[in-house]
């Protein structure tokens, strides 16, 4: 089963719009939302069954057993992180608990222990015809990157032997949803636009991406905001030797279709026919082997 990650060095670039034309495109059956702290490739993927939901556990927290505290302040003194606080006696704040445990190791009455908690929820929408996986992180949880691996090993579980493609729309940016999203995968296809702060998040994002020494294809949306920066990106990808697999223009059309709970190759449109293009080049190379030949 071939892997296809798409990417994005920032928020609002088009990838997770990018993604579901290429799931519709491809009739791909196996795919996933690893963008867990804003997942919303379901909003364009509608689902009609209901998901298989599973708590997520995270880094575990402190608390405080108020019965055998004694007050004596030290795990607040020593809590590096300020999440102790002793207002109406001594609580923890989770949202700023780290699960470092010294507040246990210092508390002289066994009153402090860490505790499992729920960091996030995975959900799984499978059905004889599709497999989506997904997830949605807590607000202020950790362990992100291990979030998405779960996400990753729902997807990889429920493909069958003659599974072909899944495609994994990605986080923006090159934190540790990305790094985790980039294990394993065949191939990433990074979405850029033609801006400064986007030329430099891709660069970024690059970098990140040659580590894990995949195969990397670059395109660009809403090419024609900026037709310099547009050059820019394409005379990079020319000296990197990077393979670019094509533009999409800006089009209010796409942008309709999207609020329509559609895909951009849902509706006749410059966009869509782009996409079309770009989703092409990208299989060509996705499933062309190192010697040249196609898999």
């Amino acid at each position: 089963m071939k892997q296809l990650l798409i990417l994005s060095g920032k928020g609002g670039t088009g990838k997770t719009t990018l993604a579901s034309a290429f799931i519709k495109l491809s009739g791909a059956k196996i795919y996933a939302d690893c963008d867990i702290d804003a997942p919303n490739l379901h909003l364009i993927m509608a689902q009609n069954i209901e998901p298989k939901r599973t708590d997520y556990f995270g880094m575990p927290k402190a608390e405080i057993d108020i019965d055998k505290c004694i007050e004596c302040g030290l795990c607040k003194e020593n809590c590096r992180f300020d999440a102790i606080s002793n207002e109406n006696g001594f609580m923890v704040d989770p949202y700023a608990c780290e699960g470092c445990g010294v507040c246990e190791a210092f508390c002289p009455v066994d009153a402090v222990s860490l505790k499992p908690a729920i960091a996030g929820e995975l959900m799984l929408y499978a059905d004889d015809n599709n497999v989506f996986s997904t997830a949605q992180l807590k607000m202020g949880s950790g362990t992100s990157g291990k979030l998405v691996t779960e996400v990753k090993k729902q997807l990889r579980t429920m493909a069958s032997p003659d599974t072909k493609l899944a495609i994994i729309d990605g986080s923006p940016g090159i934190g540790c949803p990305v790094i985790a999203s980039l294990s394993g995968v065949d191939m990433v296809l990074i979405v850029a636009e033609p801006s400064i702060s986007g030329i430099s998040d891709m660069e970024r994002i690059i970098k990140t991406a040659e580590t894990f020494r995949t195969k990397i294809g670059v395109c660009i949306n809403k090419y024609d905001t900026n037709p310099a920066n547009t050059e820019k990106i394409e005379e990079f990808c020319k000296e990197k030797g990077l393979p670019f697999t094509g533009r999409i223009p800006f089009d209010p059309e796409a942008v309709a279709a999207i609020n329509n709970g559609q895909t951009i190759v849902d509706v006749d449109c410059p966009a869509g026919a782009a996409a079309k293009e770009v989703f092409s080049s990208t299989m060509k190379l996705l499933f062309k082997e190192s010697d040249g030949a196609e898999a």
